[in-house]
């Protein structure tokens, strides 16, 4: 096709100059007013019609084919551009009569380019079909008839690309469409109220025959469902996605809209997946730009109520996890990265907003620990202990420790919210130096618990963790808790603090002993 367009682009010009004069002409006369309505378009018809003859008996002539080609080609715009006069312009002629037209103009055209390959009659009918409406922008709303013209069109040249893999028809087609489209919109301004307006059905008819156009190309050409097919069809979601959230702004959140076009692309890469047998690059685009689409949409459920922090945290939270899981299945890095930072930003995000956010009791009871603000943090935690074992069976040492780290401190920060929800919810008429206390004897107690596991996991990483968390909560009870008049509590948080260091000094001596115990058996089992 490149060669036959760079040796006949200027013929192509040249036909869309004299459609362009052809369609000036007719509504110049209009506004003379010439001649009348009806000798217009029976002028159209006549002047259409003789040129198509015409290239037919040239046929049998030895006459370049191109020249043929090119004759053939100008008599369709003409026809096509008085179609769109009579039809479209002016409602001289009713949708039925003009669909009857368009169809056997194009029927015949396609049949002569089928019969004698003759690519570059359809690309100069394209261009003028889609020209005509363009040039003609109609003073009244006769768009159902447009987009029956529109239909035609589109039915027909999307047929001939595929049998004769014709690409650039497509191509042209799905473009001027689109084009022709945004024009009317326009032009005509169209009303908008309502879901299921006009203006939408038309941009969700159109998305939904380029989706299944473009699947019908692929298919028939040899499975091969990359390339233009895969852009375009990525485009076509763009576009219709821009047109409804624009046209349904005001009476439809757009994350509905956002979820629609994620479900049907989710399905479209399902469906190439089935056909092709195997995961490709057009089969993962459409699910990944699927995927995509409906995290988006995730990223606003709930909007407007107080519980959205929490839902966010469950929704991306619960991404994370089947990411990783699926991710260490398949062992693909790439996806085990992605849930990783999700689930870094998610619990970043959760520290910062948990404090505002509410329990989220069930059925109106505050129950420590079992309410949907503990489990959001129980859910990042294990997702932050699932990758640290994860990485220690991989011999990452360094980043198993890591995430074991964060995961505690998600530990801590829901033994914090939890306890300070217990006396927001229970004792709301005590003293906040009580609950400064009680703070500090939990974070004691979690720093003991790090130093148990430490021993038993003979990890000496959490020893200096549960060191580190002892040593603020010691400042922060000598230094901080010590202000006020609470003296009972003091004696006693400090009391128990104390029996806590003595507790992990003694775990320290027992742990120390027993790891000298194992150097002097592998000594002595070196030494035999």
């Amino acid at each position: 096709m490149d060669q036959i367009i760079r040796k006949h682009w200027t013929s192509l010009l040249g036909v869309l100059f004299i459609v362009a004069a052809f369609v000036t002409l007719f509504k110049y006369t209009i506004d003379q007013g010439w001649i009348n309505d009806y000798m217009k378009i029976g002028f159209g018809l006549l002047t259409g019609t003789g040129l198509c003859v015409a290239g037919l008996a040239l046929t049998r002539r030895a006459i370049s084919l191109a020249a043929v080609q090119i004759i053939l080609g100008l008599g369709a715009c003409i026809l096509y551009a008085t179609f769109s006069f009579a039809g479209i312009y002016y409602e001289l002629w009713s949708p039925m009569t003009v669909l009857i037209g368009m169809t056997a103009v194009t029927a015949g055209a396609s049949a002569f380019a089928y019969r004698f390959d003759s690519r570059l009659l359809m690309n100069i009918a394209l261009a003028g079909g889609l020209l005509s409406p363009l040039l003609m922008q109609p003073i009244t709303d006769q768009v159902f008839t447009l987009f029956l013209y529109l239909l035609v069109i589109n039915s027909a040249f999307f047929y001939l690309s595929i049998a004769k893999n014709w690409t650039e028809l497509r191509i042209h087609a799905f473009i001027g469409t689109w084009i022709v489209y945004a024009v009317y919109f326009v032009h005509f301004n169209p009303p908008t109220e309502g879901i299921w307006s006009m203006p939408f059905r038309y941009a969700l008819a159109a998305f939904v025959f380029y989706l299944i156009g473009f699947l019908l190309s692929s298919w028939k050409s040899n499975r091969c469902f990359d390339g233009w097919n895969l852009y375009l069809s990525l485009a076509n979601g763009v576009l219709f996605g821009c047109w409804a959230v624009f046209i349904l702004y005001g009476e439809l959140h757009y994350a509905y809209v956002l979820t629609f076009i994620g479900l049907v692309y989710l399905i479209t890469g399902a469906v190439i997946r089935r056909l092709i047998g195997k995961i490709d690059v057009s089969s993962m685009s459409h699910a990944l730009v699927g995927l995509l689409m409906l995290l988006l949409a995730a990223t606003h459920v709930g909007s407007g109520m107080d519980v959205k922090p929490l839902i966010n945290v469950y929704v991306w939270g619960g991404i994370a996890g089947v990411l990783a899981v699926v991710g260490q299945a398949r062992r693909w890095v790439s996806m085990t990265v992605t849930s990783l930072v999700i689930w870094f930003a998610v619990g970043c995000y959760w520290f910062a907003v948990t404090w505002d956010t509410p329990r989220g009791e069930w059925f109106g009871t505050f129950i420590p620990f079992l309410n949907w603000g503990a489990m959001a943090w129980v859910l990042l935690a294990v997702i932050g202990f699932y990758y640290s074992i994860e990485a220690a069976k991989s011999n990452e040492s360094m980043m198993s420790h890591t995430l074991a780290i964060l995961a505690h401190l998600i530990v801590g920060g829901l033994l914090t919210v939890q306890i300070m929800s217990v006396f927001e919810e229970y004792f709301s008429g005590s003293s906040g130096q009580l609950l400064q206390l009680t703070l500090s004897v939990s974070w004691g107690i979690y720093a003991l618990l790090l130093f148990l596991w430490g021993a038993y996991r003979r990890q000496s990483l959490f020893r200096w963790f549960g060191t580190g968390v002892l040593l603020l909560v010691a400042i922060k009870a000598m230094f901080l808790d010590l202000s006020g008049e609470v003296v009972l509590y003091k004696v006693l948080v400090l009391l128990v603090l104390g029996g806590i260091s003595f507790l992990i000094t003694w775990v320290n001596g027992k742990w120390a002993g027993e790891k000298a115990a194992d150097v002097n058996v592998q000594e002595s089992q070196d030494g035999a």
